[in-house]
């Protein structure tokens, strides 16, 4: 009795075959470009690793014992409230500071996010394309106005409406800086999630709409679920310049090393505190070495935001 050929076919198969993939031969110059990029992505991850080695070289002579002073535990130098480098016993204490710029950075996110994902759902799903041809670049505009003119806004207008107003003691606090950051934050926010939202397909929109739902019901329950990766990455990245602002928390949050107990108590974030007494250091001594002990928790702080960030756009992406 004869076998079926597909069955005589795979008893003459080899087992250890593999099957045979041709590879498209590159041109040089598809080659050059093919290395020129590799050496751009190898000098990349260089720099971020040399940054990296000189934080750390620079910062770790806080935590060993000198002849003039005793080393610092690094669960004291992340606990321990208490800054004060130029007093003549002094204390590297980073908690209230670390506190100051997450807590700025957390109001600012606040109110930037929803306001940021409203306009970009004004922009991708409701407006329309002469409205959008116009009100998109002024939104982006405001992502170029230097970040002192924020400031001055925040330190002459702000400042006194908030004092007078609210009857509160100082206008330089956590409220103040929250506004104008989550200013800084709300074009990127916009314009990133905006972004993702144009990027939904309209196949699922039209279906939508032919199924009976509205305008309203086809953004929230299906436009918005299907970018929802991007609008996450969008708030997280508003979040992120949030967090690195230096010129702003500066001039408007007041400069008190303290861990705020309400929206109108001064802060100091880290980046303003890198800002205002690295110049004034001596190079090697203990406060200069601590400086840069909090540049390494900024460096980890933002790392923590953008793989954040990763996760989140991966993980919704997955479920699309």
């Amino acid at each position: 009795m004869t076998q079926p050929q597909n069955a005589i076919n795979r008893s003459e198969t080899p087992k250890d075959s593999k099957p045979f993939h041709l590879r498209p031969r590159l041109s040089p110059a598809e080659k050059g470009s093919r290395y020129f990029f590799l050496v751009c992505a190898i000098l990349a991850m260089g720099q971020m690793l040399l940054i990296m080695v000189f934080l750390f070289s620079e910062s770790v002579g806080l935590f060993f014992d000198r002849p003039d002073s005793q080393g610092l535990s690094v669960w004291e130098f992340l606990t321990s409230k208490d800054w004060y480098p130029t007093y003549p016993n002094p204390s590297f204490g980073s908690f209230s500071l670390v506190a100051g710029s997450l807590s700025v950075t957390f109001v600012a996110t606040l109110l930037a996010g929803p306001l940021g994902l409203g306009l970009a759902m004004y922009l991708a799903c409701i407006a329309g394309p002469s409205m959008r041809q116009w009100l998109k670049p002024i939104i982006e505009l405001l992502a170029s106005i230097p970040s002192v003119v924020l400031g001055l806004i925040g330190m002459v207008v702000i400042a006194p409406f908030l004092q007078n107003v609210l009857d509160v003691p100082t206008g330089l606090n956590l409220l103040n800086s929250s506004l104008i950051l989550a200013l800084m934050a709300t074009p990127t926010v916009a314009s990133l999630g905006e972004d993702a939202l144009s990027a939904v397909s309209k196949d699922i929109q039209d279906a939508s709409y032919a199924l009976g739902a509205t305008k309203w019901e086809t953004i929230w329950k299906v436009s918005t679920p299907a970018a929802l990766g991007g609008l996450s990455t969008a708030v997280i990245l508003g979040l992120g310049r949030a967090l690195g602002e230096t010129l702003v928390v500066l001039m408007v949050a007041g400069g008190a090393a303290q861990v705020p107990n309400s929206l109108f108590d001064s802060i100091r974030p880290l980046t303003s505190t890198l800002s205002a007494e690295m110049g004034e250091t001596a190079i090697g001594s203990r406060h200069y070495q601590a400086l840069f002990a909090l540049g390494v928790l900024l460096f980890f702080l933002t790392l923590a935001f953008n793989m954040l960030s990763w996760y989140l756009s991966r993980r919704w992406r997955t479920r699309r």
